[in-house]
């Protein structure tokens, strides 16, 4: 299981939303300082804002299919894995 075990599920996957709004706040920043700097206002800032939430969303989704995909391997280990169906062959006979 490549899922670090020292804190609880809860509170691994509540940092993703912190991560989110930090990635945000973190690349509006630069942005801002961009603008001010070069005098590019609001450019600066809305590049910066598209990449924290791009980055953030893609972080995100990483997070969530890791989390689902840990979970599926608990629900094997544990025997409660999801029927389905009869095992076909590859052409579905």
């Amino acid at each position: 299981m490549s899922a670090d075990r020292r804190f609880p599920d809860w509170l691994r996957h509540s940092g993703v939303g912190l991560e989110m709004a930090g990635a945000v706040a973190g690349f509006a920043l630069v942005g801002y300082w961009i603008d001010r700097h070069y005098s590019s206002q609001p450019w600066g800032l809305v590049v910066g804002l598209v990449l924290g939430i791009v980055g953030g969303l893609y972080n995100l989704v990483r997070e969530a299919l890791q989390a689902t995909r840990d979970a599926q391997q608990e629900d094997r280990a544990a025997g409660g894995g999801i029927d389905d169906g009869p095992d076909r062959g590859p052409d579905g006979d």
